[in-house]
């Protein structure tokens, strides 16, 4: 039930942190703004969540003694995977508080995309993407206190991934995979083959209604070129 358990949650968990690296590349762009900031920091929270989630049972599962080898060489795959999120997690979280340092919100900024926009069309694009709702005038700073908060956040998910690294001694290069290197290669290539006999076979009837006909219009051809020769000589 444990590892069913972790096997959901650390689904979860790849979701949200791939979500996370989405969102974190458009931070200083033509598409930020404080809306992103806060579903920023809605969806860290929610990874780290799930994180302290799935330490707890799977740290538990590979200290325990008795697991059997099959049992443990699943929970030894899954704790790869989960910490391989929280590398990616983290690595995330430092992106975005150095870009969010470098592009804040309320101050004059220029983005990293450019969008080639210029003249008069650009003055009221620019008045258009200064007037914020009221909620957001409410909370003017809110890029620059969440900035401190994530800073903190960066040093919790590292003391997390140092305390498991101390508590579980999981080498990431001892763990077995499932399938044998290349197996996604070679199903892929055995449906292409499937697929190539499958044209081949199709195509069979066509190849000979195509040489039926070259012999018949070769025949036409020639008992023409008979004729022509024999018109001549007649004449």
């Amino acid at each position: 039930m444990a590892r069913e358990e972790c096997k959901a949650l650390l689904d979860a968990l790849n979701k949200t942190t791939a979500c996370y690296h989405h969102l974190v590349l458009t931070v200083g762009g033509s598409a930020d703004s404080q809306n992103l900031r806060e579903e920023l920091q809605k969806t860290r929270h929610k990874a780290q969540e799930l994180a302290v989630a799935i330490r707890a049972p799977l740290t538990a599962a590979l200290r325990d003694r008795s697991l059997a080898a099959e049992e443990r060489a699943e929970f030894e795959r899954l704790w790869v995977s989960f910490s391989g999120c929280l590398d990616l997690l983290e690595a995330d979280m430092r992106r975005a508080l150095a870009l969010g340092t470098a592009f804040p919100l309320h101050t004059p900024r220029r983005p990293l995309v450019r969008t080639g926009v210029a003249g008069d069309s650009a003055g009221v694009a620019a008045r258009a993407l200064s007037a914020r709702s009221l909620r957001h005038e409410a909370g003017g700073d809110f890029d620059v206190a969440d900035l401190s908060v994530l800073e903190r956040e960066i040093l919790q998910v590292s003391e997390m991934i140092h305390d498991m690294e101390m508590k579980v001694n999981v080498p990431r290069w001892t763990v077995q995979a499932r399938q044998t290197a290349g197996a996604e290669l070679l199903s892929s290539a055995s449906a292409g083959s499937m697929g190539g006999a499958s044209v081949q076979e199709r195509t069979r009837p066509c190849d000979v209604s195509k040489a039926l006909a070259a012999t018949v219009f070769s025949a036409v051809l020639l008992a023409a070129v008979a004729l022509a020769i024999s018109v001549a000589k007649l004449s």
